[in-house]
C-alpha cells in the first residue's frame, strides 16, 4: 500500500491543531524508539501512542523513515549552547562534557542509532543527518572563531575540524567499537583537539 506525502515528511503549516499533531507525533516517535526500537516500530503503533489517526501520519510522515526525517529536522533547529569561557581547551572540555553526557543518555542514543540506520538506506534521511551535522559544526565551531580573535591559534584554522577531532573519538568508541566513553576520555578528546589547533595541525590547507 502506498501513500503519498504533503510535499517532504512532516511539511505542514506551524501553528494551532497542526503544531500540537507533530509535537505529540514526534514525541510518541521518540518514545516508540525507547520502548521497542527501530526494527520494530509501526506507524500504527506511533499513532496510537501520540493520539491520531494512522492516516493522519501516513498521509503526512508516509512512514517511519519520514518521521525519523522529521525528528532531525526538529534537532536541527533547537539552540545550541556553546561554551564561552574565555579559553579554547576549557570551551572545547565543557563541549565534550556535553557531548559526554549525550552518550549516556539512553533514550538519546536509541534516538541516534535509529536515525543513523535510517540514513543507510533512505536519502531524505541520509540528508536530514547530514543537515543536522553541519548546523552542530557550524554553531559548535563559533568557539573556535573566538580562540581566533584572542590569537589562541594560528590565523587559517579550521574552525570546523577542531570540532571533529573532538568528536570523533566519541563516536569512534560508540558506534564503531563499543567502547564506553569516560569523562577521561572527554577531557583527553578535548585536549588533543586544543593542542592540534594551537600547534597549526588543523590550518586549513591553501585552496
Amino acid at each position: 500500500m502506498s501513500h503519498t506525502p504533503e510535499g517532504k515528511p512532516g511539511t505542514v503549516r506551524p501553528g494551532g491543531r497542526t503544531a500540537r499533531t507533530r509535537t505529540a507525533v514526534l514525541a510518541a516517535t521518540r518514545a516508540e524508539l525507547t520502548d521497542t526500537g527501530l526494527a520494530r516500530m509501526t506507524v500504527e503503533k506511533v499513532a496510537a501512542r501520540a493520539g491520531v489517526a494512522k492516516t493522519t501520519v501516513y498521509a503526512r510522515w508516509r512512514d517511519i523513515s519520514g518521521l525519523i526525517v522529521d525528528l532531525l529536522s526538529e534537532l536541527t533547529v533547537r539552540t545550541v549552547p556553546v561554551p564561552d569561557t574565555g579559553s579554547l581547551e576549557e570551551d572545547l572540555r565543557q563541549l565534550a562534557r556535553g557531548l559526554l553526557e549525550l552518550f549516556r543518555s539512553t533514550e538519546d542514543l536509541v534516538m541516534f542509532e535509529a536515525i543513523f540506520a535510517t540514513a543507510l538506506h533512505d536519502r531524505e534521511a541520509r540528508e536530514a543527518l547530514s543537515a543536522f551535522y553541519a548546523f552542530r559544526l557550524d554553531a559548535s565551531a563559533a568557539l573556535v572563531d573566538r580562540a581566533a580573535a584572542r590569537g589562541e591559534v594560528p590565523p587559517g584554522t579550521d574552525r570546523l575540524e577542531v570540532i571533529r577531532t573532538l568528536s570523533s573519538a566519541f563516536y569512534y568508541r560508540r558506534f564503531i567499537s563499543g567502547e564506553p566513553v569516560t569523562e577521561r576520555d572527554a577531557d583527553r578528546a578535548a585536549a588533543v583537539a586544543a593542542h592540534s589547533a594551537r600547534a597549526g595541525l588543523l590550518v586549513a590547507p591553501p585552496a
